[in-house]
């Protein structure tokens, strides 16, 4: 069985397989959406073709749409060359499940893939189409949250925008550039109204992108390739507004099993591959069954009906307490406590930690005992049933090959924010945060973390962090086994509030910190102990 529109038309052998297919007209959906496209999305990679091509696809299967969406790619080309090309842009979309089965679902909701290339004619001429479209409704994005990155550490225009920003529109590039190059485009042609929607998942998504939309605009007018008139157009939410979003679902790199499952079960070139840009991504996409899509619902051009489609429609606000519920509460925090005990008690999946009665309880009371008091509550998502499903569905599922060492990359960019607000909230509401355990616990993993040396004493690399080497100076002389050789070296640390939001002591938790770490070196199976001590 090939993965393609001539080779799903045999249907029969496809349901032997256990595969769901199309129930619309793949071909015909391909045609009405080149000739009127409605919604075009930037960054065509493993997420955005599960989780926004299932969307689609489900709102074809409904027939709440007759189009799907018009896919182009701002990075990696190959992408285009290898996975959509080969495959008539068809996804072979498989569902993780906790209980080790799979669900199995062919998508046709993904039209037509276009390259970003400004410098290669047919590629530019089609996208300027798209954008003078009337219809085109929206423009999504998944392309990280570099790819909206302007500015480098000192606050200087990158050189690769600095050149976009000198050579104008017509020789757009990067993926703001090519953004604001279409945009301009649009208002050329028609000057009708879009929604330009960040669906990466950062805090304040389209905050981020109409900055850099706007301000590559700005530029490119006082280097007079613009007009006043169209920076007025992009600046003006109710022609180009940039809603704000919260996306969460867990998709990682195709697993070879995944592969072999599919290829015995009769379908062809199922291989991952890897491109020249280290993309890992395969005809397949393999990803956990939970997910969440928030978005505002702030649409100049109308949209399509995505809430028929599982998605959260709503205010700003809401998508921002939704946020703020995940990455203070609900999710985040979880992950991190995982990451850094993972990695000193020797673990290397995330999934096998949650069968570990100590870390399983820790998770629980960050999550549910010591978070729901001040959690923040969207209204529209239960944080009590989320946080349960994380504890008892997501982060257990052993088919998602998900590790401790991946997730406590950059962790000190990360502990303000997940352990940080909630004991702000503490404090706010208590005047301290003193009743706290579980989330001292959490920043003294983190701390014993540093040393890197697990709970038998071996040494193993830390992740990559961009504070590493800061780090490890604060720690210096602070010796494993050897309790005494502590004397007050995480005082800075744990009071910093450009790291924790907060100083520690005064919020009434550093000297348990302290407390806590001092126990977790003064030995071999000390971390273990200490753990059984206060859960």
């Amino acid at each position: 069985m090939k993965l393609s529109i001539e080779g799903i038309k045999d249907k029969k052998e496809w349901e032997k397989a256990g595969i769901k297919l199309p129930s619309y007209d793949v071909e015909k959906v391909a045609t009405a959406t080149k000739e009127a496209p409605v919604w075009v999305h930037f960054g065509i990679g493993n997420i955005f073709r599960i989780f926004i091509g299932g969307i689609a696809d489900s709102l074809l299967e409904q027939g709440l749409s007759d189009k799907g969406i018009t896919c182009v790619e701002t990075f990696d080309y190959d992408v285009v060359d290898k996975i959509y090309t080969p495959f008539d842009n068809l996804v072979m979309a498989v569902t993780l499940k906790e209980d080790g089965s799979t669900d199995k679902k062919v998508l046709g909701s993904l039209t037509e893939a276009v390259k970003a290339q400004s410098a290669v004619e047919e590629d530019w001429s089609r996208l300027k189409t798209i954008f003078a479209s009337p219809q085109l409704q929206m423009v999504s994005f998944t392309i990280t949250e570099k790819g909206y990155a302007l500015h480098d550490a000192k606050g200087e225009f990158f050189p690769f925008i600095k050149s976009d920003i000198d050579n104008g529109p017509d020789k757009a590039s990067s993926a703001m550039a090519v953004v604001a190059a279409l945009l301009l485009e649009r208002f050329n042609t028609c000057k009708a109204p879009l929604a330009v929607v960040s669906m990466d998942n950062c805090s304040h998504n389209g905050e981020k992108l109409r900055n850099s939309v706007t301000e590559m605009v700005s530029e490119w007018a006082k280097k007079g390739f613009v007009g006043e008139d169209f920076v007025k157009y992009v600046n003006d939410e109710n022609t180009i507004s940039f809603p704000w979003s919260m996306i969460d679902k867990i998709t990682p790199r195709p697993a070879d099993s995944v592969a072999k499952a599919l290829e015995d079960a009769g379908v062809e070139a199922m291989a991952p591959v890897i491109t020249s840009k280290r993309t890992y991504i395969a005809p397949f996409v393999n990803a956990e069954g939970p997910q969440y899509l928030v978005i505002e619902d702030r649409f100049p051009n109308g949209r399509p009906q995505l809430e028929k489609a599982g998605v959260y429609m709503t205010d700003r606000d809401t998508v921002n307490k939704v946020e703020r519920m995940k990455v203070t509460t609900c999710l985040n925090p979880l992950h991190t406590a995982l990451a850094v005990y993972g990695c000193v008690l020797g673990y290397d999946l995330i999934a096998d930690e949650m069968k570990d009665k100590e870390l399983s309880e820790l998770v629980r009371r960050i999550g549910l005992v010591e978070g729901m008091p001040v959690v923040t509550n969207p209204g529209i998502i239960d944080p009590v049933k989320f946080v349960d499903e994380v504890i008892n569905v997501r982060i257990p599922n052993p088919f998602m090959p998900d590790t401790p060492q991946r997730i406590a990359t950059d962790t000190s960019q990360k502990v303000g924010i997940r352990y940080g607000e909630t004991i702000k909230a503490y404090v706010a509401k208590d005047g301290s945060a003193k009743s706290l355990t579980a989330i001292p616990l959490a920043i003294a993993g983190w701390c014993r973390y540093l040393l890197g040396v697990d709970d038998d004493g071996a040494a193993f690399e830390l992740s990559p962090d961009p504070m590493a080497d800061e780090l490890k100076d604060k720690i210096k002389g602070i010796i494993w086994g050897e309790p005494s050789s502590y004397t007050g070296q995480l005082k800075n640390l744990l009071s910093n509030v450009n790291i924790f939001g907060i100083n520690l002591y005064e919020a009434g938790i550093g000297d348990k910190v302290e407390e806590i770490f001092v126990e977790e070196i003064s030995g071999k199976g000390a971390v273990r102990e200490t753990l059984k001590k206060y859960l």
